[in-house]
């Protein structure tokens, strides 16, 4: 059966820290492959809107994966309508590949947050959870650390939103992201980007 690491997000854009996260993950808990799986819209932020659009972070996805021979995007959640309940993905997922094993990487510190997840009770059946630390700040054993393996990583502090600030003002994001997503970035004008 092959093991597949699901990274879910709306990477908007997708920089260098998923990539490391997922390549992480991918050897330490031994995965067969990680899909990348661009959220349509993420329910804890329904209020919020996506900067750029489903098309652009998919391509965006597509050129910072598109080397790496065990990386996949998967569209399955851009391709619906309304909120992406990682429960109702996941039965979609597991209906469409009943050949693998599904492994859907979290942050350390959204293991506290699995209660409150939709239908948590079907998907923790569905999935095994994959959860990242920084070294020396293993997370509190409680019920749901009983779902979760947890692998230590080193991380360092990016985000999306700094990214996307970053260009707003006019400053290089070389190395924060592929190269091939920062023209990308530029060639589309995104974030307030000068395309010249």
């Amino acid at each position: 059966m092959k093991r597949i690491g699901i990274m879910g997000g709306t990477f908007d854009p997708i920089h260098n820290a998923h990539l490391l996260i997922a390549e992480q993950a991918r050897e330490k808990a031994k995965l067969d492959e990680v899909w990348f799986m661009p959220a349509h819209i993420p329910p804890h932020k329904q209020q919020k809107k996506s900067v750029a659009n489903a098309t652009h972070r998919a391509e965006m996805v597509r050129l910072a994966i598109r080397k790496h021979p065990q990386f996949r995007i998967t569209m399955v959640e851009l391709d619906r309508e309304g909120p992406s309940y990682t429960a109702d993905t996941m039965q979609q997922l597991v209906a469409l590949h009943p050949d693998c094993q599904f492994n859907f990487i979290i942050g350390g510190d959204m293991v506290e947050m699995l209660p409150q997840w939709y239908a948590i009770e079907e998907l923790v059946r569905l999935v095994r959870f994959i959860g990242f630390h920084r070294p020396q700040a293993a997370p509190q054993p409680s019920k749901w650390t009983t779902y979760v393996d947890f692998i230590e990583i080193p991380l360092w502090e990016l985000s999306s939103t700094y990214i996307r600030e970053q260009v707003q003002i006019g400053k290089s994001i070389r190395y924060l992201v592929p190269s091939a997503v920062e023209c990308y970035i530029k060639e589309s004008g995104l974030y307030g980007a000068d395309p010249t």
